[in-house]
């Protein structure tokens, strides 16, 4: 039995030292708090939201890049459907 309570007195240091690390109160009160948990949720929405915007306006950058150098090679079944493209973008672009 007394092997038993070290064992539990061991068991239950541990998961205090997890819950501390965990910083639990912390956290609580940070959720209590609710214009600091809207206001970083807002800021955190609107870097999401411009990371995206940044992202996709790269992608799409490579995507025409790619598409114009494969119109430039003229290949015979997708070429004119490449070129219509591109042409269609630069003329949004404008």
């Amino acid at each position: 039995m007394k092997e038993w309570n070290t064992e539990m007195a061991k068991r239950m240091e541990e998961y205090l030292a997890a819950l501390e690390r965990m910083r639990l109160p912390d956290y609580l009160r940070y959720l209590d708090d609710r214009k600091r948990f809207i206001r970083t949720q807002f800021l955190a929405g609107l870097l999401r939201g411009a990371g995206m915007a940044v992202g996709f306006t790269l992608l799409g950058a490579v995507i025409v890049l790619i598409l114009q150098r494969l119109a430039q090679q003229n290949l015979p079944i997708i070429g004119n459907f490449l070129v219509e493209i591109v042409e269609f973008v630069q003329r949004r672009m404008e």
